[in-house]
């Protein structure tokens, strides 16, 4: 007899369920929907869809290193085929992580159709970075550490100033470029400050925002939280697709109430399509996965 997985154990609930949902009293009945934080959602209106986690590989990082980077690359692989076995699809890189060749190794075993893959261009000058103004050489460059032809979401990495729509004209020019060769398929921004936040909400060049956001107001952008929920609310609105960051205020709510209050805040208020998680350890996502799935199911 075939051993029944855990994958195969959710898929069959998931049709016993339906089925038994399909009827009610001897009357057909719509299909109950629980969602769960191994769903497939809509990044607003990039047209590409992923789980609600993804897999952050920057926690602790800084000049391309990483937590996730020093597990080593059998670490890190092993670590990210885990998530795809937990059904997580959806991997947050940066160049400023290093993150790239490792994720690049883990793709020689995945399917590149089956992931979701977002990375951030660095501009300012610190961490081991240069300055620069340009998108299309560091986006050719990523291309090939992580050996595909095609980055689903590019970034902007940590904009921290109101006026960075003119700052970074020139990158944002050629990551539009890159967008209209199909190169890559979303642009945005990842944002660490409250001006620069209300700016990429109302941007029409922005399709996605990464935002730092938690009921306490952890390693956030404004010390009222909700403050910063109200910008992402008008940036759902006008189809803008959010990523929370720190929703666990980076690792400062450790005790489990603290999690379920954040993520049940979080998104109880709708204030996100999906959040980034910096995983260490297996047992953290699925400690995250049951939490979230919990939360989203009342």
């Amino acid at each position: 007899m075939k051993k029944l997985t855990r994958r195969d154990f959710v898929k069959r609930s998931a049709v016993v369920g339906a089925a038994i949902g399909s009827v009610v009293q001897g009357h057909a009945a719509p299909t109950a929907f629980l969602p769960a934080a191994t769903d497939r959602v809509e990044l607003g209106k990039t047209g590409i869809t992923a789980s609600r986690i993804a897999m952050g590989t920057g926690f602790q990082g800084w000049n391309r290193s990483s937590s996730q980077v020093r597990l080593g690359k059998e670490g890190f692989i092993h670590l990210v085929r885990h998530g795809l076995d937990q059904g997580l699809n959806f991997y947050d890189m940066a160049d400023l992580y290093g993150s790239h060749n490792f994720m690049g190794a883990a793709l020689k075993e995945i399917p590149r159709d089956k992931v979701v893959l977002l990375s951030k261009v660095w501009f300012a000058e610190g961490g081991g970075m240069e300055a620069t103004d340009r998108a299309i050489p560091s986006v050719d460059r990523f291309r090939k550490e992580l050996g595909t032809e095609m980055i689903d979401i590019c970034l902007i990495h940590c904009v921290t100033d109101s006026k960075w729509p003119s700052q970074l004209a020139r990158m944002r020019d050629e990551l539009d470029e890159l967008k209209q060769k199909g190169v890559i398929r979303a642009t945005g921004v990842s944002c660490h400050d409250f001006g620069a936040l209300k700016v990429a909400a109302q941007d029409p060049w922005v399709d996605v925002i990464f935002a730092r956001i938690n009921n306490q107001a952890k390693v956030m952008d404004h010390k009222d939280p909700n403050e910063i929920a109200a910008i992402l609310k008008q940036a759902r609105a006008n189809g803008k697709a959010v990523v929370g960051m720190k929703i666990f205020g980076a690792g400062q709510l450790v005790e489990q109430h603290q999690r379920d209050a954040s993520l049940r805040w979080v998104w109880g208020n709708k204030l996100i399509d999906a959040m980034t998680i910096g995983f260490e350890k297996e047992a953290q996502v699925q400690d995250t996965v049951d939490h979230l799935s919990r939360v989203l199911k009342g």
